[in-house]
Order: C-alpha cells, then structure tokens, then sequence
C-alpha cells in the first residue's frame, strides 16, 4: 500500500491554524447527549476531564468521531469536536502533535501509511499487536482493542450474478468464462504495488492471459458501486463496509488467500490523555466490540443512503443497544 508522507512541522502552529481555518470544531453542527446505560453504567465518570476529539471526513470516520464525541460527554467529559478533518495525513499529523487526543483509526492504515511498513501482517490479532506496540513505543499513541470490523478493499458482485456465475470467493473467478471475467476499478487500485494486478496473480488470472485488459473499466471511486449494479462489470471494487453494498444488493467475494491488508478501527489514545483518563478504555470497550461488518453496512447506509446526519446516526444506535439513554 502507497505510504503517505506527512509533513513536518514545527511546534503545533500549522496544525492549529489548519483545524481554526477549516472551522472543525463547530462544522458538525449539534450533537446530541445523554446518560450512560447498561454496560458503560458502571464506567467511572470522566468529570473535569477535556478530550479533544478528531476524525477524518468519509462517512465512516465521521460517524465513529460522533460516536466518541457523544460517549464522552455522556460519561461528563468537556470534549472539542474535532471530527471531519479532510485527510487521513491531516487527522494524523493532528494527534501527533497533541491538537486531537482521540480518535479511530484503522490498523492497516496505520501499518503502512504511518509507520512505513510496506508489508501488512496477514494475522489479524499480530497486525493489531505489531501496529499497537510500535505506535506507542515512536509516538506515545496507545491503541486499545480493535473492533472485529474490517474496512478494507473487495470486489462484490450483483447477487444475481454471484449466483448465475457460481462465485462466492476471489478464487472462483477462475473457474468461469474469461468473457465474464470483468471487472471495475478506480485508476489508484489499477496501478499501485498492492492492487489490481497482484491481485489478479494471487488469484491465477493474471491480467492479460487471465483477465483481458479489454475487460477492466477505470471509474471514480463513487461510480464503481452504481456500475457494478447495473452490470456494467461483473465484479466491483468496494471498501467492505461501504453502505451502498447492502442498498444495492451488492455480494462481497471472500478474500480467501487473504491478498488485502487488515483494516480493523480501533480508538487511538495520547498516551498522557489516557494515563490521566484510565477509564476512557471502559468506556469504549463494550462499543467496540458491537462494531461488526454489518453494523457498519447498515450505519454507513443510513448516512450514504438515506442522507442521514452521522451525529443523529450514532446517537440512535448507542441508545438502541443500550449504551446512553
């Protein structure tokens, strides 16, 4: 996966400058609180304690940065929102330089975009182990559990085509016709080191004897899902816990020789904040824990979908599995 290269910068100047002029801490608008319940009821409360809170700005980020937000001031933390801050590199460089004290982030991101590495770690409880104990060792970042999502790349097919071609897994595509063999992908996947064509190889059709160069479509990201639904490819590439999988009826192929890296999000703490705040580890673990694949589908639907606030979203979950009230 391509590293991204953050930039250096001296003191916290240019990181506050760059969160004061997106206006980050007021663009999410209202977010809703209330009392801890059921399993976080006994969760030591976190009164007089402030917590600057981050997110990156894709759905996702932004509905798991509201869930923190509302966790933490439910629990009586004065909590900064922080969330939707445009770039994986910008949320990161935030933390790093102490402007945000939490957030989620993905193991494989951080693997290797952050910490260099160039390649992932198949096993998904060492790739956790090996992103936590460095982090914390080079910079004082502490990674609590993970939760048992992984937001990482896929092809998915139309059920019906899944079950008209007889494909459940990445393997199978080598069993059809070379015609159907067709796939969309966006320009980035087609051309990195750890994309279309590796994985075609892993699979054992590798592009041009395996899968035509005929048969692959280039689409903006965006575009892949709507494509794919109405047959415009038999197979396209999505993030596996993307919302519009479910709403267009889309089949996620297993990744059964386990070619993609492991994305599972985890709440990454400044060390000092949680040395300070044991509890913050209470507080989420019981959450965390509920944040399957397919919560996340749903979630990530509601928000893509149906044009729902991810405030509103988080808030209405925490309460449906009895978390606040």
């Amino acid at each position: 996966m391509t590293r991204i290269l953050l930039p250096r910068i001296v003191g916290s100047l240019l990181v506050a400058a760059t969160l004061t002029a997106c206006g980050l801490g007021t663009a999410g608008g209202f977010v809703p609180t209330g009392e801890l319940a059921g399993p976080l009821q006994s969760v030591q409360r976190l009164d007089g304690a402030s917590v600057a809170v981050g997110s990156k700005n894709f759905s996702e980020g932004v509905l798991l940065g509201k869930m923190a937000v509302i966790l933490l001031r439910s629990a009586g933390a004065d909590v900064t929102d922080l969330t939707n801050i445009p770039g994986s590199a910008s949320s990161r460089q935030a933390q790093l330089e102490g402007q945000v004290d939490l957030q989620w982030e993905y193991t494989g991101t951080a693997w290797i975009a952050y910490l260099g590495h160039e390649e992932a770690i198949p096993d998904e409880q060492a790739q956790y182990q090996a992103v936590r104990d460095e982090d914390l060792r080079e910079n004082d970042l502490a990674w609590l559990p993970p939760a048992p999502m992984n937001n990482t790349y896929g092809f998915a097919a139309t059920s019906r085509n899944a079950q008209r071609l007889g494909v459940d897994s990445l393997s199978d595509i080598a069993n059809i016709p070379v015609a159907e063999r067709t796939f969309c992908v966006e320009s980035e996947f087609a051309n990195r080191n750890d994309g279309l064509q590796p994985m075609l190889e892993t699979y054992g059709i590798p592009l041009g004897s395996g899968v035509p160069r005929e048969n692959i479509k280039t689409l903006d990201t965006g575009a892949i899902y709507e494509a794919t639904a109405r047959g415009e490819c038999n197979f396209g590439e999505v993030f596996t816990t993307d919302g519009r999988i479910e709403a267009l009826d889309l089949a996620v192929l297993e990744d059964d020789r386990t070619f993609f890296p492991i994305y599972n999000v985890a709440v990454v703490v400044r060390e000092e904040t949680l040395t300070e705040n044991p509890q913050i580890a209470d507080l989420f673990a019981p959450v965390t824990r509920e944040l399957t694949d397919e919560t996340l589908i749903e979630l990530n639907g509601q928000i893509d979908v149906d044009g729902r606030e991810p405030a509103e979203v988080a808030y209405d979950w925490l309460v449906q599995k009895g978390f606040i009230e």
